[in-house]
């Protein structure tokens, strides 16, 4: 029936996707008219006006022109906004683990900073004196992620290899203590961090952001790995490529498998043609 043709290449005709989704579903539209002008001229309809009305009811050309449209664009929308929240979570991730990454090298830097600057005010000295402290207090004042320093005079000790097992059980000539920021959601930890001569031994426990930089990153992979997953594989689908094989291969391999997807699909493309 010539005018069924008609209509439903009509309806088709600036949809813009898959050929082969597209001609699938051409084919179950006209296969549902052909059946609802069967069911009328079996009512005593003619066939003109089973055509006629049967094409009526299924929205006429306008509407269903539509509503077609409309499903093919959601469609597309939704693959693309997939793909690109999947690079916007890859791209905050490198970025929040770089500048946590950048935070750390600073601080570590400014700690080696600090215990040289104690070390060069206790060299060749054998007491700490009130102007002492308040140097050091105002270094350690100056600093954002040191907790607490400690300072022992190892001069008495004889056996270099013993300077720990001294700090460890002796008590210090000077302490210095500060409360640090260090909100909940940092997941921060405190960690000691030594350094010494044969005069002096400087300890200082410092604050390091390091969890919270293991948790982004593997949080926001874990949603990156999922979010691409899920884009290759609709994208796989209206492309009538879709197999389990496929989609074990985005699961594990990600963007690479998804190369290799694209670079077999060429390849056959090219050999059919």
């Amino acid at each position: 029936m010539k005018q069924i043709d008609v209509f439903v290449n009509s309806v088709y005709q600036h949809v813009v996707g898959n050929r082969n989704e597209i001609q699938e579903l051409k084919a179950e539209m006209k296969s549902h008219l052909l059946e609802a002008v069967h069911e009328l001229k079996s009512q005593g309809k003619s066939e003109q006006y089973a055509i006629e009305l049967a094409i009526q009811r299924f929205g006429g050309e306008q509407e269903m022109r539509s509503v077609v449209s409309q499903l093919f664009q959601a469609q597309k929308t939704f693959a693309k906004w997939v793909l690109y929240l999947a690079v916007a979570v890859l791209i905050f991730t490198a970025t929040a683990v770089g500048i946590i990454w950048s935070i750390e090298e600073e601080n570590a830097n400014e700690n080696s900073i600090v215990a040289t600057q104690i070390f060069d005010m206790l060299h060749n000295t054998n007491q700490i004196t009130e102007d002492m402290k308040l140097e050091i207090n105002r270094l350690i004042k100056g600093t954002d992620q040191i907790s607490k320093v400690e300072l022992y005079n190892v001069r008495n000790v004889d056996n270099p290899n013993l300077v720990f097992d001294y700090v460890r059980d002796a008590k210090p000539d000077y302490r210095y203590e500060q409360k640090v920021w260090n909100p909940t959601w940092l997941q921060a930890d405190f960690f000691p961090y030594g350094n010494g001569d044969s005069e002096w031994y400087v300890n200082m426990e410092t604050r390091h952001i390091g969890s919270l930089m293991t948790i982004i990153l593997f949080a926001g992979m874990a949603i990156y790995w999922t979010l691409f997953t899920i884009w290759a594989t609709v994208n796989a689908y209206h492309n009538k490529r879709l197999t389990i094989g496929w989609i074990l291969v985005f699961a594990f391999f990600n963007w690479v498998g998804y190369v290799g997807y694209f670079l077999v699909g060429k390849r056959t493309k090219e050999i059919n043609v």
